[in-house]
């Protein structure tokens, strides 16, 4: 069973990942997930394959494409690895989408074709340790000097990807009042910056190669010509980042279910008990029914919020039902992969266990399935 592929580029990207993961990637996954290793150089290579700027326009050095090519690209990504796909998507979505849908001209020209080619990889930095889904709380402040040459910067993000080994961050920090939506500002802010530092890096369940790290700031000098946008824009541009943001992560979580469930479907076919394939019994059986209609709608819906995104239609609302749909579904679906392999499903030697732990994280990054019912809710009560 294949993702809804709807045009000669989108079999194109996904041949090209196929044959990149299980060149560069596969061999690999299982040591960089045991020891949490962050495999930098696989995103020059991607970057090389235009996988870094899957959205950029050529002009910026991009590969120029769309959604319904960007939500094939992750989900491909994601059958093979979760993190290598949530890296890729966390790159591409908020760092580059966020410069790429709010910068000025000369910042786009600045940033954007060293992001789109993997030479640099982008960081973005919203949450904080005390902020979770409550972002408009934040702590992390921005002054501008009495100079009014730069903006000083003092707090700490966490639950950031790259925040460590990123080579330019995004950061959203508090030039007003707390509470206020109006009352923070997005910043660029370079690798080498005096007083911007990674901090510790978390010790994860899943997406363990994916790396997640805090950001501290520290008197951070940051020039006003960094600013993105208008002074007192930084929220309302990020809550637009997240709405593509959120098609990245129900991609991801559609391309971990379609792994979970491809490797039950051959497992089940080659098991053998009581001299017949586990696959004929119609506990089993059901059980990949089940799995492949709920890959098959959470398909449908990404796609669907791909499609009008590359329509510039608002995705507010799809993009929230996508997120939650298909993030739910992944859960449920490497659930049940690791119980058709049985106690195989629980041991490293297979993949469900992979699958199962990586899952985990789309109910929850981009905005828990909790805020997405907030904001489907909201939506409908207009």
């Amino acid at each position: 069973m294949e993702a809804t592929v709807a045009t000669e580029n989108q079999a194109m990207i996904a041949q090209m990942v196929r044959d990149f993961g299980q060149q560069h990637i596969k061999p690999h996954m299982m040591r960089w997930d045991n020891t949490q290793e962050f495999p930098r150089d696989l995103f020059r290579q991607l970057g090389e394959l235009g996988l870094m700027g899957v959205l950029v326009p050529q002009q910026y050095g991009g590969s120029g494409f769309g959604y319904q090519e960007y939500v094939t690209a992750i989900a491909e990504l994601a059958k093979i690895d979760g993190s290598i796909g949530l890296s890729m998507a966390a790159h591409n979505s908020l760092c580059t989408g966020h410069i790429l849908q709010h910068a000025s001209e000369e910042q786009k020209h600045k940033y954007l074709p060293r992001l789109a080619s993997g030479e640099w990889l982008g960081a973005w930095g919203l949450t904080e340790p005390n902020t979770g889904s409550d972002a408009g709380n934040m702590r992390t402040t921005a002054v501008l000097d009495p100079s009014g040459e730069y903006y000083v910067l003092n707090g700490a993000k966490n639950f950031i990807t790259h925040g460590k080994s990123g080579d330019v961050a995004v950061v959203i920090a508090r030039t007003g009042e707390v509470g206020d939506s109006h009352g923070m500002t997005a910043f660029i802010v370079e690798r080498g910056t005096p007083g911007f530092a990674g901090g510790r890096k978390e010790d994860k369940l899943g997406m363990r190669a994916s790396e997640t790290t805090e950001m501290i700031f520290t008197d951070c000098r940051v020039p006003v010509e960094n600013v993105i946008g208008q002074v007192g824009e930084g929220f309302v541009q990020s809550l637009k980042v997240l709405d593509g943001g959120r098609i990245s992560i129900a991609a991801l979580s559609l391309g971990i279910a379609q792994g979970a469930y491809e490797a039950a479907l051959q497992y089940s076919k080659e098991r053998q008990q009581f001299n017949q394939p586990i696959s004929n019994f119609q506990g089993i059986a059901f059980k990949l029914a089940d799995m492949a209609t709920e890959i098959e709608a959470a398909s449908l819906l990404t796609y669907r919020a791909a499609a009008m995104k590359d329509r510039g239609e608002n995705v507010n609302l799809e993009s929230a039902i996508a997120k939650l749909y298909a993030s739910e579904v992944s859960v449920r679906v490497a659930n049940e992969g690791v119980q058709i392999f049985g106690g195989y499903g629980y041991t490293k030697d297979y993949p469900a266990e992979k699958y199962y732990r990586d899952a985990k994280l789309c109910t929850i990054g981009e905005g828990t399935s909790e805020i997405q019912k907030l904001v489907i809710a909201r939506a409908l009560l207009k």
